[in-house]
């Protein structure tokens, strides 16, 4: 009986689970030490990492060799050593060792971006092969690492095939009954797996490092797979609808606005201004991956950035604003919709995305042609559809992909002949502010103000651009930073000797920092970006030290524009807050937050609420053991009602007002 239990054809599939847990563990190790100086070490928690370790590996070693179990179970025993038997075993291990290679390599650099393991950041690139291929590509040596990963796999399946014993194991005739016994042992495993162990039981420690090192990459890659949407009111602490919708009402009211209607659900309010109007022309540019503390402004030595900075100086610089999220969508998110970061995917990803109530539809109310300028292929994590359907002319680079015809709105693409240089990401910075020069003097001669949306993309690895143009060689991240700095100085002085220079206003933001792991969940430092507001007509340059969001910074636009206005915007003019009205809206794709003065409020979609205080000073945060109630509840509120609204169609705009 043992004979035949464990000297049959399954030896392999325990020989391949073996060796995934040894590499498994090496991979482990090696995160380990890159983040050493982040984790939390006590002796229960390395013995609490090991063991979440081996039992995520475990189940995703499981998983691996299911498909090839299968195959060793229904296979008919006369079929068994034959020639095409062997060649089947040789392709379904071959491929199997290709894969599970291929995952831990890739963990690697996605680990040196993200500090995470795979999450929903890979599900998503799954979607835009182009432009995580190519990133690739060009950030690392990609026919050195596929040598490399051709090079492991066959050295694997040599190690399970060199000795005799193994090499019987492929051909031995092993009896139904035993094979069944086999499989089903695998299968009951499985659906232990599937049922009772999920990705957030590895997450006891408060120190994200702690976390992600514990887990596997290809089992977080599947939990985020299978999680990608979240319903707020089945994962996340809720109040009653009307205490929530009406607390956020109290919140968002300024004193020059007034609600149109008293229903608890509806936030369309008048503002009003006892100052003239006025309607230049705008231009906001979302940099991408940008630090406030890759400024001097900010305190950096290392003269990066001499162009913002001297931009800033005479501007209206808000010091103290922090980005909703940490991909580009959500910039994106908050700042067209100026709302806060609802779980799961970002606005802009989602179905039925179009005619939301946006500052589009403040701007169509002023007349203003909208225009929205992206150096790559908007398709794109849906940018295209997204802008398209809230109202704005798309100006992108589509290389050929038939899919980024498909949106309902104008569409202008960049030609060859208008490249001087491109790499994964699209065009650099200076061929897109060409593009946006040359709309600008065309808009101009039409006489329409116009509001153009520019997204650069020249500050992603793999850090690439012109030569000739700094002094710091490509292919890091501080040279990446100055040559968006440079794209940025070189656009503003030729804008400055444009006739409708002085009837144009500029705003500079950030989409996201460059990176958002930290001890914490949500770590807020991570989330300080650079804002500012150039050549506002008679304003002068001013430091704003209020503690505010992403989703604030059109308002306030509008606000110093003295505009009269109908708004359904979760954000405010800045200028008008209170000191007891500040506040910032911070989330990653579960974990969201409201930090007001000095103390953090999380809630995560294990239905927690967790509070902490923040040192700024320090960059520090200390959990609380009193929870302090009304921010509680203005936290939940927030994002309640985002979530409600948009789900239930309340965030759409009257049709009467789309045109």
């Amino acid at each position: 009986m043992y004979y035949k239990i464990f000297n049959s054809r399954f030896s392999t599939v325990y020989a391949f689970v073996l060796a995934y847990l040894v590499i498994s563990f090496v991979i482990r190790s090696f995160f380990f030490v890159l983040s050493y100086q982040e984790l939390e070490l006590s002796f229960l928690n390395v013995i609490s990492i090991i063991a979440f370790g081996f039992l995520y590996d475990f189940g995703a070693a499981i998983f691996f060799v299911f498909i090839y179990a299968m195959y060793l179970l229904f296979l008919p025993s006369k079929f068994i050593g034959s020639v095409v038997d062997k060649l089947l075993v040789y392709f379904i291990l071959s491929l199997t060792l290709f894969i599970m290679l291929f995952s831990f390599l890739g963990e690697i650099p996605f680990w040196e971006e993200f500090n995470t393991r795979y999450n929903f950041i890979a599900v998503d690139y799954l979607i835009y092969t182009y432009e995580v291929v190519e990133n690739i590509n060009q950030s690392y040596p990609l026919p050195l690492l596929i040598s490399l990963l051709l090079f492991l796999c066959l050295a694997l399946l040599y190690i399970f095939t060199v000795t005799k014993k193994m090499r019987h194991t492929f051909i031995v005739k092993t009896a139904f009954k035993y094979r069944l016994l086999h499989f089903s042992v695998l299968f009951v495993i499985s659906l232990f797996f599937i049922q009772f162990v999920n990705n957030k039981q590895s997450e006891i420690s408060a120190n994200t490092y702690n976390n992600e090192v514990s887990k596997n990459g290809v089992y977080s890659f599947f939990a985020a797979y299978r999680s990608n949407e979240l319903d707020f009111k089945t994962f996340y602490a809720s109040l009653p609808k009307k205490e929530a919708f009406q607390m956020i009402r109290e919140e968002l009211k300024q004193d020059n606005q007034a609600f149109l209607s008293s229903e608890s659900t509806v936030f369309l309010r008048d503002t009003k201004s006892d100052t003239t109007g006025i309607k230049p022309s705008i231009i906001l540019i979302c940099l991408e991956s940008f630090n406030a503390d890759f400024m001097e402004s900010f305190g950096n030595t290392k003269g990066l950035t001499p162009n913002l900075d001297s931009l800033a100086s005479q501007s209206v610089l808000f010091t103290n604003m922090y980005a909703t999220g940490t991909r580009t969508v959500r910039g994106m998110e908050a700042i067209t919709l100026s709302v806060p970061p609802t779980p799961g995917h970002s606005i802009v990803r989602r179905p039925d995305n179009s005619s939301l109530y946006s500052i589009a539809s403040v701007l169509r109310q002023k007349d203003y042609d909208m225009n929205f300028f992206y150096g790559g292929d908007g398709y794109f994590d849906n940018m295209n559809s997204f802008f398209g359907g809230q109202g704005f002319d798309i100006v992108d680079r589509n290389r050929g992909n038939p899919l980024s015809d498909a949106i309902n709105t104008t569409r202008t693409n960049i030609t060859d002949d208008e490249v001087t240089f491109e790499n994964a990401w699209g065009i650099c910075d200076e061929d897109i502010y060409a593009k946006v020069l040359q709309t600008a003097d065309a808009n101009y001669e039409k006489g329409n103000p116009t509001f153009n949306f520019v997204m650069t993309t020249s500050n992603h690895r793999p850090y690439s651009f012109p030569t000739g143009k700094i002094d710091l060689p490509q292919g890091s991240r501080a040279s990446a930073v100055k040559y968006t700095d440079y794209a940025l100085g070189d656009f503003m002085k030729k804008a400055q000797q444009k006739p409708w220079f002085k009837n144009t206003v500029f705003v500079i933001i950030a989409d996201h920092c460059a990176s958002s792991a930290g001890k914490w969940d949500i770590t807020i430092q991570k989330h300080h970006i650079p804002a500012f507001i150039y050549n506002l007509p008679e304003t002068p340059a001013v430091k704003v030290s209020r503690l505010v969001s992403q989703i604030d910074i059109m308002p306030t636009v509008f606000g110093y524009l003295n505009w009269n206005y109908s708004t359904a915007l979760y954000g405010k003019d800045i200028r008008k807050m209170t000191k007891k009205e500040e506040r910032a809206l911070i989330g990653n794709y579960r974990t969201v937050g409201l930090l007001r003065n000095d103390i953090f409020t999380e809630i995560n979609d294990r239905k927690q609420v967790q509070q902490y205080n923040w040192d700024a000073a320090l960059k520090q945060m200390h959990k609380i053991k009193t929870t302090n109630k009304p921010l509680e509840a203005l936290t939940i509120s927030y994002y309640q009602t985002a979530s409600e609204r948009y789900k239930n169609g309340w965030m759409k705009e009257p049709l009467a007002k789309r045109h």
